[in-house]
């Protein structure tokens, strides 16, 4: 049991968190705060000079002020080189790399990269999921590698 719980209070640690980069009011609430969009950004946890820029709705209200509001699940991801690429360990094909909470309990925005290796290329997918039914709305975004081969376990 106490295992559990120390990997619980060690999970959070362990995944990347976003910078809030800006955001924009989309309609306005009397009590608590208004409806907005958000952009967030994050480094790729593995490829250094890699960052990648989340656009999504948050709602506002009073349930968005004590965290029980569910946020709309439309988004946008676009991932660019903004320094000399490094990897930083092998990569797998498929690794989520970035994960944030869009209601209480049940609903997730995730960013899934997944390596293009025959076009030497890093492809990064969006999309929200829940326990019981996740969202088709996705995004995708891709960064060529040019100067380097991709290292894939």
């Amino acid at each position: 049991m106490k295992q559990m719980i120390m990997l619980a209070m060690l999970l959070p640690v362990a995944m990347v968190q976003a910078e809030e980069i800006g955001s924009v009011d989309t309609a306005f609430k009397l009590l608590g705060p208004d409806h907005k969009v958000v952009i967030e950004a994050f480094d790729d946890p593995s490829v250094e000079g890699v960052a990648c820029y989340v656009s999504r709705a948050k709602t506002g209200g009073l349930k968005g002020a004590i965290g029980l509001a569910k946020d709309p699940s439309r988004f946008s991801v676009a991932c660019r080189q903004v320094g000399p690429m490094k990897f930083l360990k092998p990569l797998p094909r498929q690794e989520e790399v970035f994960r944030e909470r869009a209601s209480f309990i049940f609903k997730h925005v995730r960013v899934v990269r997944i390596v293009d290796v025959k076009r030497n290329a890093l492809t990064y997918l969006t999309y929200s999921d829940k326990i019981i039914e996740g969202s088709p709305d996705n995004a995708v975004t891709a960064v060529a590698v040019l100067d380097q081969k991709i290292p894939v376990q």
